[in-house]
Order: structure tokens, then C-alpha cells, then sequence
């Protein structure tokens, strides 16, 4: 039996066809839009074979053409939508946000982690706030923000050393930790003070304070976190006014999980 019948036969084609096409929908996503050709040397294939990927994701309404380029379509948004409203806490926490938005007047969001990243589950802009690298859905690496360290504070011991293991440290600016032993030390303060700082980790000149959001079995389901620049942030705000404040947000959070 030859290898590509080998291949067909235990289902690796097919896998190889679905790993590509998600790539496609990603890299449109990336690049706003594409023609044929500028997607295809995007992804280093030939022309035919994009436009054959693209031919049946049109066909399923996945993506939409327009002057010549395709972009994903809105039959995402439906599957967004139903993804983001899936769980009780998703229900609960929105109001919460709104609220905790217009008090800071900065930019509060709820994360959730999946598949080692942190999403963006409900995102609300206050009246000063910066809407900088945010969008519904969008993942960031776990590492290097304040979210995703109150959650990895609050995981497994095993679950947090997979996730470290899958995705590492990326680099993003000089405060960035990105030693391992480091880290592990950093999670052990975030889970005794009880929230987690980004201090210009993630972007520079943005701070972000968050704080884990827990269930009525004590497992972690998310964070709660504003953000803000730098000098508005001040060393007050900082570690002590915005803390308190997203902890009662978190509190309530838990009470109304707790008794619905």
C-alpha cells in the first residue's frame, strides 16, 4: 500500500484538510480580507488549492466576497455568540462588567482560559478607557497578562505545567517574565495577595490589575481585570484602589453563582 493510500486510509488527509482550512479563516482574519493570490502566498500554497478552500467555505457561508477579496462572514458571529452565552457565569459576569466600567471609567473585561490562552468573554470600554489589542474572542498568551496569571494561580498544579509546557514565554516587552522558576514564584504572590498585575508585560505603557472569579466548588471559571495607561494607573490605583474594587465585583460574582 502506498503512503498516500496509507494516509487516506486512517483519516490524516481529511485532518490535514481541517488543520488548513481553520489556518485559512485565521490568516483572513489577520490580514483584514485577501484575494486568492495574497492569501495563497500568505500561506505558501498554490493558487488552486486556496481558491478550492475558499470555493467551500463560501459555499457553507463561512466567508463573504467583496471587491475581489474574501472575508470571514458573519455565520462566525453566530457561532461566537452562542460559544459566549454557553455558561451560567458568562450571564452573570456581563452586568457585572458594565458596571465595574463605569465606575473605573477604564476598560474592564471577563477572561476565561481554553486551550492554554486567555479569551476575551465580555469587554466594555469606561469613558477614559483604552480600547488597545482588545476584541471580543480574541486569545492572548497566558503568561503575560494579569488575567491569565490569577487563573494559572488558581489551576492545578499539572494543568498549569502543560500549559507552560505548550505554549512557554513569549517575549513581549522588557518587563515580560519569562523564566520558568521566576514565574512559578510570581504565581505563588498573585495567589496569596489575591489578585495579579500586568505591569507593561503585555503592552507597553498599559497596566492591567485582575482577580480570579471562583465557582461554589472553589474551581476558577475566569478573571476579571481593568486596564488602563500607565499614568492614570499610578502606584495607588495601582495595587490598592482598583484591587478592592474588582474583588467586590468578584465577590458579588460568586454570591449570585452560589445562590442563583
Amino acid at each position: 500500500m502506498s503512503e498516500y493510500t496509507m494516509a487516506k486510509a486512517d483519516g490524516r488527509d481529511d485532518i490535514q484538510s481541517i488543520n488548513r482550512m481553520f489556518r485559512i479563516v485565521e490568516t483572513l482574519v489577520e490580514m483584514d480580507g485577501a484575494r486568492v493570490c495574497d492569501l495563497a502566498d500568505e500561506l505558501g500554497m498554490a493558487q488552486s488549492t486556496a481558491h478550492r478552500y475558499l470555493t467551500t467555505l463560501y459555499r457553507n457561508e463561512c466567508v463573504v466576497r467583496e471587491d475581489g477579496e474574501y472575508h470571514v462572514g458573519l455565520r462566525f458571529l453566530d457561532i461566537g455568540g452562542y460559544a459566549r452565552t454557553r455558561k451560567d457565569v458568562y450571564a452573570t459576569v456581563q452586568p457585572k462588567i458594565i458596571s465595574l466600567a463605569e465606575e473605573t471609567q477604564e476598560r474592564a473585561q471577563f477572561f476565561v482560559e481554553e486551550h492554554g490562552k486567555i479569551i476575551y468573554v465580555h469587554r466594555v470600554t469606561g469613558a477614559n478607557g483604552v480600547d488597545a489589542d482588545s476584541r471580543l474572542g480574541r486569545r492572548l498568551p497566558i503568561t503575560a497578562t494579569a488575567a491569565g496569571k490569577v487563573i494559572l494561580a488558581h489551576l492545578p498544579d499539572d494543568r498549569v505545567a502543560e500549559i507552560l509546557d505548550d505554549h512557554g514565554f513569549p517575549d513581549l516587552t522588557e518587563n515580560t517574565i519569562t523564566d520558568r522558576e521566576a514565574f512559578l514564584e510570581h504565581l505563588e504572590t498573585v495567589r496569596e495577595r489575591g489578585y495579579g498585575l500586568n505591569d507593561e508585560e503585555y503592552i507597553k505603557g498599559l497596566r492591567v490589575v485582575s482577580v480570579p472569579v471562583m465557582d461554589p466548588g472553589g474551581d476558577v471559571v475566569g478573571a476579571i481585570s481593568v486596564s488602563g495607561p500607565t499614568y492614570r494607573l499610578d502606584d495607588g490605583r495601582f495595587t490598592e484602589t482598583l484591587p478592592k474594587k474588582i474583588k467586590a465585583t468578584a465577590n458579588e460574582i460568586e454570591l449570585e453563582l452560589a445562590y442563583p
